[in-house]
């Protein structure tokens, strides 16, 4: 049996925390690959003070369901907390923390939060993921910038919220050859 961070016996249960503001392809890459090796998968949309949220918390909540239900992902649940990570685990009784790496660039900012988790709950650990070679540019950001401008976000989102996403990233403006159209006037904007 595994002993977590609660320090008692229990099935391998890990969070897999983000803001997933939205969620990519290569989040759902990560979470699959942890669904197949630990026994429970939480994926946490956590509140991150440093990133200002394009979609709310419930609406992220609600798509990563939709996606995860979609996978067929049975051992994969969501949630969402304000507060700090490690209390989150506690109170899961979780025995690690699953992280995606794209770049170096990653690692960097994800090793310091590690080793401040592990400082804050030192039964609490990181399991890193590295990212799959397809998915290696893809980031959240980078699906709102190019959604934003009217660009084919249908490679880098899942099928299933696809639609959901491209309406609130074009502020459901339609997307033709000649750009953005508004939907109500159909006039294309300068």
């Amino acid at each position: 049996m595994n002993r977590g961070a609660n320090g008692g016996n229990r099935m391998k249960t890990v969070v897999c925390p983000g803001s997933f503001d939205p969620i990519t392809n290569g989040h759902m890459d990560i979470i699959q690959r942890a669904s197949g090796i630990f026994d429970r998968v939480i994926v946490l949309v956590a509140a991150n003070q440093e990133k200002r949220g394009f979609f709310t918390p419930p609406e992220r909540v609600e798509m990563i369901r939709r996606v995860v239900a979609e996978a067929g992902l049975q051992n994969v649940t969501v949630d969402s907390d304000e507060g700090l990570l490690v209390n989150y685990i506690q109170r899961v009784g979780a025995c690690a923390i699953v992280k995606g790496l794209r770049a170096v660039s990653d690692f960097e900012y994800e090793f310091q939060m590690s080793l401040t988790n592990h400082k804050l709950l030192p039964a609490c650990e990181t399991i890193f993921f590295t990212t799959s070679a397809r998915n290696m540019y893809l980031s959240s950001s980078i699906v709102r910038q190019v959604g934003k401008l009217g660009g084919d976000i249908a490679e880098f989102v899942p099928a299933c919220v696809y639609q959901q996403i491209r309406q609130k990233l074009t502020g459901g403006k339609e997307q033709n050859e000649g750009g953005l159209t508004d939907e109500k006037s159909g006039i294309h904007p300068q």
